[in-house]
């Protein structure tokens, strides 16, 4: 594996370490909401990127409004519209449907991915990708088998909004490799930051309409001392970790991976948020747990393997092509 492709690999499984921390984190809010520990985060996050960007003010320079209309509208999309659509998906359809579709955002990224670009074959994407599904069924299942089929008004709004998430973010990661393949020498971290303030401001524009929707109960509870352990604390962390330092490292893994290959390897997201769920339930994984995690992580070597060959063929094409070019003896 070239050093490019792997810097991505690393990069991708970074971002789904940081973002499976989202998984963790609502059990240690307390009565706070889902609702306020996203907003503090994107508040938080909006801060640290201004630093972020004073710190590297000299790449600036050259920063352009099609530049900032761009990180703003990926800021809405993959952070506060995602947001969005994942709490009313929580309150009107509970916590178990939601997290089942939500886990299927690696799986549609990665098909969405490989249709738009035509990186590999379908037929090399097969087996990862159904080995990605069957794994994140039984990652799942002790969820879905909570779920007993009663259908109402409620549960079509929240499974709407849940498909709404998905493909929003599906939309996220193609736009945001879009937008970087026509700016090859943007830095990460200003790309980062930008994306950051532009969905720290859009998310204080929705605060008013989130209240309305009934998604914060920190206007109750209050914003003094009580917040600093449950709301603050984690808000800052997620905001520190999941929200620059993933979105960072995805960054990097966009400017460097097909978005197939990287769609794929966020199904370790789901790996890293069943061993946290283990962890805080101070219990051992189910067999049928266990045999999900595997297949997961064979699915990604086996995506791994199937890029990595791709490119070494298509390497090879291209030292044949060189080299019947330079002797003239093709044909």
């Amino acid at each position: 594996m070239n050093k490019y492709l792997k810097v991505g690999v690393i990069a991708a499984v970074a971002a789904a370490f940081t973002w499976s921390l989202n998984f963790v984190a609502p059990f240690f809010i307390g009565d706070y909401s889902l609702g306020d520990l996203a907003a503090t985060r994107f508040v938080f996050s909006g801060m640290i990127g201004a630093i972020v960007l004073f710190l590297h003010r000299d790449l600036c320079r050259g920063l352009t409004k099609g530049d900032w209309i761009a990180t703003a509208g990926l800021g809405f999309i993959g952070y506060v519209g995602y947001f969005i659509t994942v709490m009313v998906a929580a309150v009107y359809a509970g916590p178990i449907i939601p997290p089942a579709f939500l886990g299927l955002v690696p799986i549609v990224l990665a098909i969405a991915g490989n249709a738009y670009s035509s990186s590999i074959s379908w037929t090399a994407l097969r087996l990862p990708l159904t080995l990605a599904v069957i794994g994140l069924l039984l990652v799942n299942a002790s969820s879905l088998i909570q779920f007993n089929g009663e259908w109402n008004a409620s549960h079509v709004i929240g499974t709407c909004s849940a498909i709404g998430a998905v493909a929003l973010w599906t939309w996220f990661g193609i736009a945001n490799q879009r937008a970087l393949s026509k700016r090859p020498s943007m830095n990460a971290w200003v790309w980062t930051a930008m994306m950051m303030i532009g969905g720290s401001i859009e998310t204080l524009l929705f605060l008013p309409i989130g209240h309305g929707l009934g998604l914060f109960n920190a206007p109750n509870l209050g914003f003094g001392s009580v917040a600093i352990a449950h709301l603050y604390l984690p808000a800052f962390m997620l905001a520190v970790i999941a929200s620059i330092g993933g979105a960072w490292a995805w960054t990097v893994a966009s400017q460097r991976l097909p978005m197939a290959l990287a769609g794929q390897l966020l199904t370790t997201e789901m790996v890293f948020a069943t061993c946290f769920g283990l962890l805080v339930h101070l219990r051992w994984p189910e067999p049928f747990e266990v045999l999900g995690i595997a297949l997961l992580l064979y699915g990604v070597v086996k995506a791994i393997g199937a890029f990595h060959s791709t490119a070494k063929s298509s390497s090879h094409d291209d030292e044949k092509i060189l080299g019947c070019s330079s002797t003239r003896a093709c044909g």
